[in-house]
C-alpha cells in the first residue's frame, strides 16, 4: 500500500508501545484486510525514531511470495538465527504466522531467546483457541485490530462534516482501502465483494473442508439481514429449510463458528440482568463492517436503525471487556457492557423524536432500579437530554468521543 495510505492507528500504537520490551509474546489478531500489517510496519518507524538500529528490527510477512522458499518452521528459523544479536535486542515481527507448518514450535523456541522482543499476528480466532493458546498460557498478551472505528475514519478524510461522513462510513465500511474508495461505492463494493471472498474461500472452506458456499453465502445472507434480531442455529435452519436449503443445527453451528472465526461476524450472547447470568440460548451476530452489507445485499432496502445499532456494537466493543444484549422479564435492553464487572445499559434507535418511539426506548432502562450508567443512543441531532438519569446522546457525538 502506497505511503500515503498509511493511517494512523492511534489505539493499537498505543497498545503494542505499552508491550514493547516487556517479556511477553505480543500477539495481534483480526479480520483480514483491516490493517495488521500496516500497524506492524507503523510501529517499526516508531521504534526507528526512538533510536533503534535497523538491523535490529526484523520483520516477515509470510503471505509474501518472496518467502515461499520458507516452506518449515525450521527453515525460518534459520533464516532469523543469523540475525539475532547476543548482547541487544532483537524486535522481530512475523506476520500471518500461522502460514507456516507448525509455527507454535518456532514461536515457542524464539520466546526462550531473551534477547528477542516478538510481535506475531494471525487473521483467524482459531490462532489463539488451539496449540499455540495452550502452548503460550501466561506468556502473550493479544489485542484484536478491527476495521477502522468512526472516529478513525473521520480522522483519515479530514472532513469537516461529520455527518456526511457518517453517512459514507455506513456505505462502504472502515477497511483502510475502502477509506480511500468512499467517494466510488462501486469500487469500494468490488473491493469488500473480494476480501468477502478470500474470508469465505480461505478462511472458512478451506481450513474447515467445508463443500457448499451456495449454503454458506445464504447464511451470510440471512445473518446480514437479521442484524439486531435474536437467532439460533435451530431459527435458521427452519427458515433456510423453507427457502429449500435443508441444514442441520449441527451443520449451522459449525458455518456459524467458522464465520465468527475469521471475524466476520461478531455473536453476542444474551445476558439475564434480573438473574445476572449468562444464556446460552437465542444469539445476535454483528458484521465486522457495515460495508459488507451493501457489497452483498446492494443499496435497497437498508435499514439504518439495524446499521446504527451494528456500529455502536463496535464501539462498544473497543470501549469495553465485554458487550451482551440484556434480557428483562418483559423486554430487552440492545447492550449491556462491562468493564471490571460494572454494567453500563445501551438502548439504541434511529429516532426518539415521536413520544411513543421514546416512551418504548425508555421502557426497559427505566425498569433497571440500579445506579449504573444508562443511555440512549439515536441520530437525532438534539441537545443532550437527561430522563430521570437516562441520557440521551447524539450517535456521531458519541462515536467520536464528544459524549
Amino acid at each position: 500500500m502506497p505511503s500515503q495510505n498509511l493511517y494512523h492507528r492511534p489505539d493499537a500504537l498505543s497498545w503494542l508501545d505499552s508491550w514493547r520490551d516487556k517479556p511477553l509474546i505480543k500477539v495481534m489478531t483480526g479480520i483480514r484486510r483491516a490493517g495488521k500489517s500496516t500497524v506492524f510496519l507503523l510501529f517499526q518507524r516508531h521504534l526507528a525514531k526512538l533510536g533503534i538500529s535497523p538491523a535490529r528490527i526484523l520483520s516477515y510477512n509470510f503471505e509474501d511470495p518472496d518467502l515461499s522458499h520458507l516452506a518449515t518452521w525450521q527453515d525460518v528459523w534459520q533464516e532469523i538465527k543469523p540475525h539475532l544479536s547476543p548482547t541487544e535486542t532483537t524486535y522481530l515481527f512475523l506476520d500471518e504466522i500461522q502460514l507456516v507448518p507448525s509455527f507454535e514450535r518456532l514461536v515457542d523456541g524464539l520466546f526462550s531467546k531473551g534477547n528477542v522482543d516478538l510481535y506475531i499476528t494471525g487473521s483467524n480466532a482459531f490462532f489463539l483457541s488451539g496449540e499455540l493458546g495452550t502452548l503460550l498460557t501466561g506468556r502473550y498478551v493479544s489485542y484484536e485490530l478491527s476495521p477502522f472505528s468512526f472516529a478513525e475514519f473521520h480522522a483519515a478524510t479530514q472532513s469537516a462534516v461529520p455527518e456526511e461522513d457518517f453517512r459514507k462510513f455506513l456505505r462502504t465500511g472502515g477497511f483502510p482501502l475502502a477509506i480511500s474508495l468512499h467517494d466510488t461505492p462501486r469500487l469500494a463494493d468490488e473491493y469488500l465483494s473480494s476480501v468477502l471472498d478470500t474470508l469465505l474461500f480461505k478462511d472458512v472452506m478451506a481450513r474447515h473442508n467445508f463443500r457448499n458456499p451456495r449454503q454458506l453465502l445464504r447464511l451470510i445472507r440471512f445473518l446480514i439481514s437479521a442484524i439486531g434480531s435474536p437467532v439460533s442455529p435451530g431459527s435458521i435452519a427452519k427458515t433456510l429449510k423453507g427457502e429449500g436449503l435443508p441444514l442441520t443445527p449441527a451443520t449451522l453451528d459449525e458455518y456459524l463458528s467458522a464465520l465468527t472465526e475469521c471475524y466476520l461476524f461478531h455473536q453476542v450472547q444474551r445476558y439475564d440482568i434480573r438473574g445476572k447470568s449468562y444464556l446460552k440460548t437465542l444469539s445476535k451476530y454483528y458484521l465486522a463492517d457495515t460495508g459488507f452489507k451493501y457489497a452483498l445485499l446492494g443499496s435497497k432496502d437498508q435499514e439504518l436503525g439495524h446499521l446504527l445499532e451494528n456500529v455502536i456494537y463496535l464501539e462498544l466493543r473497543r470501549r469495553f471487556s465485554e458487550v451482551f444484549t440484556g434480557k428483562l422479564d418483559t423486554g430487552e435492553v440492545d447492550f449491556v457492557a462491562f468493564e471490571h464487572g460494572l454494567p453500563q445499559y445501551y438502548q439504541v434507535a434511529l429516532t426518539v423524536r415521536d413520544p411513543d418511539t421514546l416512551s418504548r426506548e425508555l421502557a426497559p432502562l427505566k425498569v433497571l432500579k440500579d445506579n449504573y450508567p444508562k443511555f440512549i443512543i439515536t441520530l437525532d441531532c438534539d441537545p443532550e437530554t437527561n430522563y430521570d438519569g437516562i441520557r440521551q446522546l447524539y450517535a456521531i457525538d458519541f462515536l467520536l468521543g464528544k459524549a
